[in-house]
């Protein structure tokens, strides 16, 4: 096959060794050493778009998307197949992280994608948003203190947090992160769907709600339930951290898991490190289905303003006050 009046051929070993040399320093965290090998692949092998396609790769993890955005171009300019292919994927996310709509549309539709408004002149311009990806999950700082929360995906490369993540990952509920395209691991319900779990890139859109913290005395799960129904009616969040928080090492966390959808079951793993019986984040075991002891003491997540937060929480208490006491509150994000 001609492109651009070249043949093309099979790379040449010099190429490979250099490409080779390239992924073992970016798993080393060796970006620069590794550029200067993917360049000179590059300058070996200008006509294959497996060249452009890894420096645009080096890019993203550089998060330096106008150089990601330029070499994602190169290589789907030389691409032998018109759609699925996985550079027209980075060539998405780059012109996501940088706002470049119409870029971003035309990459969606390139790799396969239906995007919502395409033959609508001028409002294909704007943000693909309409395209129904449904719910995922997110890990917030995969290499440092990862933490795997809920979200909603508003395009391919972007989910808005819907859980309430711990203060140790920096991220707030409602802020939006740019995430990866290849799942690490998936979560499954008992309902039978299955849900791809992404690896944050970066923050897109910070959240201006603060993240509180917050011991409750719930006398049983109505109780417990009516705070996060509360605050879910004044548009913000509360979440039970010591049901809904879960410790895995990394291999079961990049594995399919079972989601805890508050079944009352005790969800038992060989490689979950919680600590039964501990109230708070570190400890989410605690029994809850039918003829269990539910324990009254609960470290909930709030997500609110601060002139709401507390108003919140005597309401809650208002509505039942032989059941339900509030202490503690602190901002920790």
């Amino acid at each position: 096959m001609r492109i651009f009046g070249k043949v093309r051929h099979r790379p040449s070993a010099s190429w490979r060794q250099a490409t080779d040399r390239a992924f073992t320093l970016i798993g080393d965290g060796r970006y620069d050493d590794a550029g200067a090998l993917l360049t000179r692949a590059a300058d070996m092998e200008p006509w294959l778009s497996e060249s452009w396609f890894n420096l645009a790769l080096l890019h993203k993890f550089r998060h330096d998307w106008e150089q990601a955005r330029a070499a994602g171009l190169r290589a789907v300019a030389l691409l032998d197949r018109e759609t699925g292919a996985p550079d027209w994927w980075n060539v998405g996310i780059a012109a996501t992280a940088l706002q470049d709509w119409p870029l971003a549309r035309r990459a969606w539709q390139a790799y396969g994608l239906q995007v919502p408004g395409q033959a609508q002149g001028a409002a294909a311009a704007g943000e693909p948003t309409g395209m129904q990806l449904g719910s995922a999950a997110v890990r917030l700082s995969p290499e440092g203190e990862a933490e795997v929360v809920w979200g909603r995906r508003i395009d391919p490369a972007r989910m808005e947090v819907q859980s309430i993540p711990l203060p140790s990952s920096g991220r707030r509920w409602g802020e939006v992160v740019l995430h990866d395209g290849v799942p690490h691991g998936e979560r499954t319900t008992a309902a039978g769907p299955s849900y791809p779990v992404f690896d944050e890139i970066e923050l897109w859109a910070p959240s201006p709600v603060p993240t509180w913290v917050v011991l409750l005395e719930a006398a049983a799960e109505a109780d417990r339930d009516a705070l996060e129904r509360l605050a879910a009616d004044a548009g913000f969040a509360a979440e039970d951290w010591s049901s809904s928080v879960r410790l895995l090492c990394r291999a079961c966390s990049e594995s399919t898991m079972p989601a805890d959808e508050g079944d009352g079951g005790l969800h038992v793993d060989p490689h979950d490190h919680s600590a039964p019986g501990r109230p708070g984040p570190l400890g989410h075991m605690t029994p809850g289905g039918p003829g269990e002891l539910w324990v009254p003491e609960r470290e909930c997540g709030l997500a609110a303003p601060a002139g709401l937060v507390r108003g919140l929480l005597d309401g809650w208490v208002a509505d039942s006050p032989d059941t339900r006491e509030w202490r503690d509150l602190e901002e920790v994000c």
